[in-house]
C-alpha cells in the first residue's frame, strides 16, 4: 500500500509540474485568462495533494482503514476534481460540450474532503 501511495504522490507531482508548465507558457496563448486561471486551480490542488499523499505515504504502516480512506479520499478526489477543471478549460477551444463534467468538480473536492478527515481521524 505504501507503494502505491508514494507512486501516486509522484505521478501527481510529476504531472502537475509538467500541466503547470505548459498552463505558464504554451496554454496562455490558447486560453481565456477566466478558463487559465480555473486550469491553475487544477494543478495547484493536484500538487497540493501530491505533497500531502508523500507525507501519509512515508508516515503510514496503513494498516487503520481511516489511513485507507484517507489516500482514496484525497487520491480518487484529485483525479475528478483536477481533470475535470481540464477538461473545462479546454471545452470552448476544443468546441466540445463537456458541461456533463460540471458537477464531477465538487464530488472530487469532497472526496478530498473525506479523504482529509479520515486522516485526522486516523490521528485517533
Amino acid at each position: 500500500m505504501q507503494t502505491l501511495v508514494l507512486t501516486t504522490a509522484g505521478l501527481f507531482g510529476t504531472s502537475a509540474i509538467i500541466l503547470g508548465a505548459f498552463g505558464a507558457h504554451a496554454f496562455k496563448k490558447i486560453l481565456p485568462e477566466d478558463k487559465l486561471s480555473s486550469f491553475e486551480v487544477g494543478v495547484r490542488y493536484q500538487m497540493y495533494s501530491a505533497l500531502a499523499l508523500l507525507i501519509i505515504g512515508y508516515n503510514n504502516d496503513f494498516l487503520l482503514a481511516s489511513q485507507r480512506w484517507a489516500f482514496y479520499g484525497i487520491a480518487i478526489g484529485t483525479l475528478l476534481f483536477a481533470v475535470s477543471i481540464y477538461f473545462l478549460a479546454f471545452a470552448n477551444y476544443w468546441k466540445a460540450n463537456l458541461r456533463f463534467l460540471g458537477p464531477i468538480t465538487p464530488l472530487g473536492g469532497l472526496l478530498m474532503v473525506i479523504g482529509w478527515i479520515a486522516l485526522i481521524v486516523s490521528f485517533y
